[in-house]
This record gives structure tokens, sequence and C-alpha cells, in this order.
């Protein structure tokens, strides 16, 4: 091959790697069949690149439309709600007046969780994990369920670490936040949650075990999946989208999630995070 045409191929794919690629600079007749076929690659991969980043700002967009239109109607839902729960006296009422307020809250958190999941899963947002201390992040996290678990009287235990990990702070948060809220929801009154770490040689995995109703065997491998919810969790508010959205950010920082559990003697949820410092950016 002569090397005039190695050098214009080389060219071609440098142009194409940093986007700055552009079909009308090439003039077909003077270029051989396989560079001619180069162009044409690499002209339609130009094309989806092009095409999938208009998709995404479309996406974008209706996430920002979706989040921005739906946050008042519900916000005045739950203001009403709340009023007519302070000024209701009948009780056949009342218990209406609690199936509104408590069907808001559960759309209001819906609404929520899918603009997240959205914002993910479409790479509007991108994860950046960097190297940090993991002790202010458990307590964080612990603190941000401490009103739920103290109206059922449970107790939440941080353990002290000094271990580092790879992730996303404010990511991660959420992720733990949601395994914690999943403990304090299915824990029994006046019992105990334990967060932990544990270090391994790639991963450092952080623990969170409670002392509730478990999961069953069968189930253990659906609970990660979207919307799914166990039969024995319908007792307790839920759209079966936390433990999902755990996962997903697991991954997208180059971690995983998984659990132990027997049914009847609580869980332990481990979401473990990368220990290398160059991190897993969002896929």
């Amino acid at each position: 091959m002569r090397k005039s045409t190695m050098s214009r191929l080389e060219e071609m794919l440098e142009q194409a790697v940093s986007g700055t690629f552009r079909e009308e600079n090439y003039d077909e007749s003077r270029l051989s069949r396989l560079e001619a076929k180069w162009k044409q690659y690499l002209a339609a991969s130009q094309y989806s690149l092009q095409k999938t980043a208009k998709e995404q700002e479309r996406i974008k967009s209706l996430i920002s439309d979706i989040s921005h239109q739906t946050k008042t109607p519900i916000a005045n839902l739950l203001l009403y709600s709340q009023l007519l729960q302070e000024k209701e006296t009948n009780p056949d009422l009342t218990i209406i007046v609690d199936n509104i307020r408590s069907q808001s809250e559960k759309l209001d958190f819906l609404i929520r969780s899918l603009v997240k999941l959205s914002r993910l899963e479409s790479g509007v947002l991108v994860l950046h994990p960097k190297r940090q201390e993991l002790s202010l992040l458990l307590t964080e996290a612990a603190e941000a369920v401490s009103e739920e678990a103290g109206r059922r009287k449970l107790t939440v235990t941080v353990e002290e670490t000094d271990a580092c990990a790879s992730f996303d702070y404010k990511w991660t948060q959420e992720a733990l936040e949601n395994l914690l809220d999943n403990a304090v929801k299915y824990s029994p009154m006046g019992g105990s949650i334990e967060v932990y770490v544990t270090e391994y040689e790639m991963f450092t995995a952080v623990n969170v075990r409670d002392h509730g109703i478990g999961i069953r065997e069968e189930e253990q491998a659906q609970i990660f999946e979207r919307f799914y919810r166990s039969r024995e969790a319908d007792r307790e508010k839920g759209v079966g989208i936390g433990l999902y959205l755990v996962r997903e950010i697991a991954l997208r920082q180059g971690g995983y999630v998984k659990v132990r559990s027997k049914h009847g003697e609580g869980s332990t949820f481990s979401l473990y995070l990368s220990r290398d410092d160059k991190g897993q950016g969002s896929r």
C-alpha cells in the first residue's frame, strides 16, 4: 500500500476520533477503493454520533420538562392533603384524606426517582468517581434516615473506619441512603442496623446489615430489577426503584452490589466500590 494512502487513512481516523471528520474534505476521485470505503464508514459513524448527540439533547429536554411541569402540581397535592389532615375531624373522611396524602407522597417519590434514573441511563448525568475517605459518607447517609429510624425506635450503628475508595460522593450517598431506607423499612420495631466497611484487594465494600424480614432465596436475583417488589414488602411504602438505582449507580463507577439474606433473619446489602483511584466514569 502506498505511504500516501496510509497517511490519508490515518488522518481520517484521527479526525473521526477527535470529532472533526468531514466527508467534504476528501475528493473521492483522488482516492483508492480502500480509502473510499474507509471514508464511507467514517462518514456513517460521524452521522451516527451526531444523531445520538441530538437524541440525548431531546431526552435531556424531555426530562427537564417532566421534572419542571410536575413539581408544582405534586407540591400542591402534598400541601392541600396536609391541610385537610389538620382540619378534618370526621373519622370516615380522615381515612380518605390519609390515603390521598399517602398516594401523593408515593407519586412524588416515583417522579423524582424516575427523573434520576432517566438522567443516569440517558447519560445526561455523568458520575465522577475519585479516591476519598468513606467515614463522612457513612455518617451523613445514616443521619438522612435517623428521623424515620427514631420513629421505629431503631438503633443505627456506624462503625468507625479510615478506609478509602473511588466513588462519586453525591450519587454514592444516594445509593447508600436507599440501602439504609430499605433496612429501616423492613426492620422490626426496636431493632438495630449496622453499617460497616470491609476492605478487599480491589474493592471496598460498604455493608448495611439489618435483622428484619429477610429475602427468600428465589427472590434475591430479582430484587435489583426495576419495579420489582416482593409480596412481603407490600405493606411498606415503595415503588421498586430504590435497589435498581443502587445497582445502576454502582455499575456506573466500576462497582457492584450484592445481598446476603436468610428469610426471617435479616439481610446484608454490600455496595462494592473500586479502590482504584483511576475510577470508572459513567458508561
